[in-house]
């Protein structure tokens, strides 16, 4: 059954029009109405315990009338069904060239990513700013959008604004260091610098950590210098094993053993 994102309230027996996006991929189909199916409405921003004001899951609908430009329909049964990963794993990384990037932001959606933060880095190749990087930005995040819709994910990752590195380290919260309490957020820096241990080996288990920030640099990884300061702030360093993966590689791989 086709799956689409609704960015506003779902209720059942509720008649509403769908986005334009969604509405366009209705039409695309070629649904009329009678035509069942599937909505939801946890977007952008979600936090891991979820929204107080929306029950999460995903609603039935019927389509009831296709225009032109519009597609309404009635909302249906709730299903309190979710398929997100126990762990909330935030991907900071940065930004691969080409449409590389495009492919990491739907893989990585298929996976199940809570957030993903593009960076610039000393030896990013891609490099945006100012109105491109809003584009690409707000671009990213229709590919999150639709990569949700297809893989029956419930909740569509944030796609951060572009920042550089530095910007980005200095921002981060204070207390939101690697830790071993209750809630706590591993932040772990992928990195071949001698030390570093196997993701394998130090990948958190149980309810101890429930998130991890996760940090991955570009074509030819992060300079001596970026990772010193990754450091500072609280990253431990992990390595994928002798191989060395291509950067859009290296963090999917990562993402699929954090999950």
């Amino acid at each position: 059954m086709p799956r689409f994102f609704c960015p506003a309230p779902l209720h059942t027996g509720a008649l509403l029009e769908l986005p334009a996006g969604a509405a366009r991929h209705v039409q695309v189909l070629r649904l009329q109405p009678g035509d069942s199916i599937t909505l939801f409405n946890h977007g952008p921003g979600w936090t891991v315990a979820g929204s107080a004001d929306s029950p999460g899951g995903e609603f039935a609908a019927t389509v009831t009338q296709m225009g032109r430009s519009h597609v309404q329909v009635q909302v249906g049964a709730h299903q309190a069904v979710e398929r997100e990963p126990a762990r909330a794993v935030h991907l900071a990384l940065a930004m691969p060239a080409n449409d590389r990037m495009d492919w990491l932001v739907e893989k990585a959606t298929e996976l199940g990513v809570v957030s993903i933060q593009p960076l610039m880095s000393e030896r990013s190749v891609l490099r945006l700013s100012g109105e491109r990087a809003d584009k690409k930005t707000s671009h990213w995040q229709s590919v999150a959008v639709s990569a949700c819709e297809q893989c029956g994910g419930n909740r569509v990752p944030l796609v951060h604004p572009v920042a550089t590195l530095a910007h980005w380290l200095r921002a981060l919260p204070g207390d939101e260091a690697a830790g071993t309490g209750q809630g706590a957020v591993a932040r772990l820096l992928l990195s071949l610098r001698e030390g570093s241990q196997p993701l394998r080996d130090t990948t958190p288990s149980g309810d101890a950590v429930q998130e991890v920030v996760f940090l991955s640099g570009p074509e030819g990884g992060l300079s001596a210098a970026e990772e010193d300061a990754a450091l500072a702030c609280g990253f431990a360093p992990v390595s994928l094993g002798a191989r060395v993966l291509r950067a859009e590689t290296a963090a999917l791989t990562a993402l699929a053993r954090l999950v």
